[in-house]
């Protein structure tokens, strides 16, 4: 794997683009443009310089600055310039989220999900999609991600970043995701799914498809994937109760059959565990 250093730069560049925020139902709520560039200064920093053009109001302006190694292991950054940052610990007594961006060598896709503490439990209060085409490119934004889109049998391998600095890559997994009527039935095997090697887990579960919603109620909470604009997914809980370990992930179709997903853990104690980028493409 390449330097944090290294993978920060991937980020690069002038970025147009626009924060999207969405109900919960998935129904676009405000968009505001924005432009962001990241600059690599003459003392080899990055400055970073955000500017949102609300539609009703004044633009304003963001700006911030980083030096090597970079902004800590707490925001892990990835070899294609993923990244995650967020709340370390997760408590049901506070406000809490996450951001997950994904990117191509001309295009960024970037995911935040904030809750809302309940006292005893947490609630998705927002979300908001930031789709980005670095300037001067000819990229063509993804389209809407639909459920036909999702159907069949994808490869994948991963890449997990820890806390401490551990780094495990080359986990293979192979999802199957099939519609029967309103129902979406999927299967994740990971390991390689052809041989028997004890190391191999398969997960099972089933969502109901509810318009550009997927609905997986069977669980101990409520979690929805949200399909979304810009080959965009939102996979979080709706409700979630404190003393069980959960993950964000944002979920992305860069090209038809070519797919990421980044998935930020936490544990059952609220700990922040893990980011995972998976990388996976279509076979069937």
């Amino acid at each position: 794997m390449k330097s944090q250093w290294d993978c920060i730069r991937e980020n690069l560049g002038t970025w147009n683009g626009s924060f999207t925020q969405f109900s919960l139902e998935g129904e676009e709520i405000k968009d505001t443009p924005s432009i962001l560039t990241l600059a690599e200064q003459p003392d080899e920093s990055i400055k970073l310089v955000l500017t949102r053009t609300p539609p009703d109001g004044e633009a304003n302006e963001m700006v911030r600055g980083f030096s090597k190694p970079g902004p800590g292991p707490m925001v892990p950054f990835l070899d294609t310039g993923a990244f995650s940052q967020g709340s370390n610990f997760w408590s049901s007594y506070s406000r809490n989220g996450a951001e997950l961006a994904l990117t191509t060598p001309e295009r960024r896709l970037r995911l935040v999900l904030l809750y809302a503490g309940l006292g005893g439990s947490s609630r998705l209060s927002e979300i908001t999609l930031i789709r980005e085409t670095r300037a001067g490119s000819n990229a063509v934004e993804s389209a809407p991600l639909t459920v036909d889109q999702l159907l069949g049998t994808w490869e994948g391998e991963s890449l997990s970043l820890f806390p401490d600095g551990r780094v495990v890559e080359g986990i293979k997994s192979n999802l199957v995701m099939q519609q029967s009527g309103d129902r979406l039935e999927q299967s994740l095997t990971f390991g390689d799914a052809s041989s028997s090697s004890p190391s191999q887990r398969t997960i099972t579960s089933t969502a109901r498809i509810d318009g550009n919603r997927l609905l997986f109620e069977e669980g101990p909470f409520p979690i929805q994937v949200l399909m979304l604009p810009g080959g965009a997914s939102a996979n979080a809980p709706l409700d979630l109760p404190s003393g069980h370990a959960f993950f964000l992930e944002a979920g992305w179709m860069t090209a038809p059959g070519h797919r990421q997903r980044l998935m930020r853990r936490y544990d059952d104690k609220g700990n922040w565990e893990s980011v995972t980028l998976v990388q996976e493409r279509k076979v069937s």
